[in-house]
């Protein structure tokens, strides 16, 4: 079963200008942590695409190896059947992201939180899913006595996490945008002059493409139908990507839906309840994709008004679609006018 991540909705437009210039623009794909990802490279004639394609995959396959939910064999699931109180050393990718991740939770006062596993399966949106039906009160309870980013004590000197017994780590909602980072990074040591990443939704540029111009993206409308844009109409707006990442969080098609009422993937770690239909997405705006990825989700737990604040006090660069009695309506940041101005 695959490895679950947010149902992102960015999606990448990478028209050339000029017929030449495409032809310069090599195109590289294949799947990861149950998605997909793709990679458009302006590649020297001395490098090669299958060695490339091939390096590409390996720094994606290490990630999933780490820190995906559905593999018995990951690190995090080793982690996650680890018994109350032993410490268990983590690589060194696997560190990084959960020490970002604890600390976003702090920042966020638990709207983020990487221990919220048990909440997620218990709502059958993790690797144990079942039948779409809200668990009752005493079951989401004991659940929740299992979530708490505090109880997970780092020993960076070793690279060693405890577990303090019950403890589920998902860090699904940040691990994709830093294998976007892990791939930037390889195509930067290989020296691949230009290239657009991209993983299930997840975006990191760099470089002009042959023609000189910027890379652009577009910004699926939460209304745009499933499978894909099939014209401007279903798109927000498109946006430059110029030496930055972009990640957009979406509640409209990781959900399911009982008695008239939706229940959406963003789950509130200090609630144990999805959160409110009304922040439709959010996009965020970052040098690199791991700052970019949960903040989304850390917005939408938040709600329009918090979340907008939060962003705004920290400069965050952040388009929020929310949901009114008159239809969508943008909600942007500073920071994110200032990124997309002319």
């Amino acid at each position: 079963m695959p490895f679950r991540l947010p149902f992102l909705i960015v999606l990448m437009l990478c028209t050339a200008a000029a017929p030449v210039a495409a032809a310069q623009l090599q195109r590289l794909h294949g799947r990861t942590m149950g998605t997909t990802w793709s990679v458009v490279a302006d590649l020297s004639s001395a490098q090669s695409m299958e060695a490339v394609q091939q390096g590409i995959q390996a720094e994606l396959d290490r990630v999933d190896g780490q820190m995906s939910t559905y593999k018995p064999d990951s690190d995090l699931s080793r982690f996650n059947r680890a018994p109350a109180g032993t410490w268990q050393r983590l690589p060194p990718e696997f560190f990084t992201v959960l020490r970002h991740a604890l600390q976003l939770a702090k920042d966020s006062d638990g709207a983020y939180d990487p221990t919220v596993g048990p909440l997620v399966n218990l709502w059958g949106f993790g690797p144990d899913q079942r039948p779409r039906q809200p668990p009752t009160r005493q079951a989401i309870a004991q659940a929740r006595s299992r979530v708490g980013w505090w109880k997970v004590q780092l020993d960076p000197a070793a690279h060693r996490v405890r577990q303090p017994g019950g403890a589920y780590l998902d860090l699904s909602a940040v691990a994709k945008g830093y294998g976007v980072d892990q791939v930037a990074r390889y195509l930067q040591r290989m020296g691949v002059r230009a290239y657009l990443v991209e993983v299930g939704g997840e975006l990191r540029a760099h470089g002009r493409k042959p023609d000189g111009s910027v890379w652009r993206v577009g910004i699926e409308r939460p209304d745009a139908a499933a499978g894909g844009v099939i014209d401007a109409g279903e798109l927000i707006d498109t946006i430059a990507l110029d030496e930055r990442a972009i990640a957009t969080s979406g509640d409209y098609r990781h959900v399911f839906e009982d008695g008239g009422r939706y229940y959406s993937h963003h789950i509130d770690p200090r609630s144990g309840y999805p959160v409110p239909h009304e922040v439709a997405s959010v996009s965020v705006l970052a040098d690199d994709c791991v700052q970019a990825d949960p903040l989304g989700t850390t917005l939408s737990v938040m709600g329009a008004d918090k979340g907008m604040a939060f962003a705004r006090s920290r400069g965050l660069a952040v388009l929020m679609i929310v949901r009114t009695p008159q239809g969508f309506v943008q909600r942007m940041s500073p920071a994110f006018a200032e990124a997309v101005r002319p």
